[in-house]
């Protein structure tokens, strides 16, 4: 399997959020811990899943769809190669070559079927072959959802399985503060990928969250003051 950190942080960053949201959302509610687990795991299985298989499907259908024009490109070049030639004349033209450099490129190019099409899928399509996997994009994003997605509800576990007494309150506090920690340390990810301010990448990303959160802890407030 090849790791994929894309879909890792894409994953785990809807894992927190949603999951966090759902525990915000109860808490604002006034519902009961072991509510709030129920809902929590409930999200952690249907979304993660949700979300890989979305992931999976995703990922193959780009495949398909670049082999598809890969082929068409294929046969153009088979069929209709004067065309295709002057096609990548055009477009290294464009790009300021000219005279005998020009024509030494299109000869270079169109002197290899495999880089004629890749050249063809690159400059014309704007369509690159990754190497992703369906099956490894599944995974990470799962992976991601559920392991960085499961911390906002580890308060709420401790005080389902332990004898301590820690109001609901003092739980979600707790869970506050592992969140934001996973926010941040998200966006620290992100930020070392993607060769960004690491600081900058952490504090957005932490106010996302935050701003999920706090849409949900008001929609659950006012619907548990309805209900009540």
């Amino acid at each position: 399997m090849k790791w994929h950190f894309e879909d890792f942080i894409y994953g785990s960053f809807d894992g927190s959020v949603t999951t966090f949201a759902i525990v915000a959302g109860a808490v604002g509610a006034s519902l009961s811990p072991v509510i709030v687990l129920i809902l929590g795991f409930a999200n952690l299985a249907a979304d993660g899943f949700s979300m890989a298989v979305g992931n999976y499907q995703a990922t193959k259908a780009r495949i398909e769809f670049i082999q598809k024009e890969r082929k068409r490109e294929e046969w153009e070049i088979d069929n209709m190669a004067d065309t295709e030639r002057q096609e990548i004349r055009d477009i290294y033209a464009k790009k300021g070559f000219a005279n005998e450099l020009l024509d030494e490129i299109v000869k270079v190019i169109t002197a290899r079927k495999k880089v004629w099409i890749d050249t063809m899928m690159k400059e014309e399509l704007g369509l690159i072959e990754d190497g992703r996997r369906p099956l490894d994009t599944a995974i990470s994003t799962i992976v991601g959802f559920v392991s960085i997605g499961m911390i906002p509800l580890i308060p709420f576990v401790f005080l389902y399985v332990t004898e301590i007494h820690l109001s609901v309150q003092n739980s979600f506090l707790y869970s506050t503060v592992f969140t934001g920690g996973a926010f941040f340390l998200i966006g620290l990810i992100k930020g070392k990928i993607v060769k960004k301010s690491l600081i900058r990448s952490g504090t957005m990303t932490l106010l996302i969250g935050a701003i999920a959160a706090t849409a949900a802890y008001v929609v659950g407030t006012l619907l548990g003051n309805l209900i009540k």
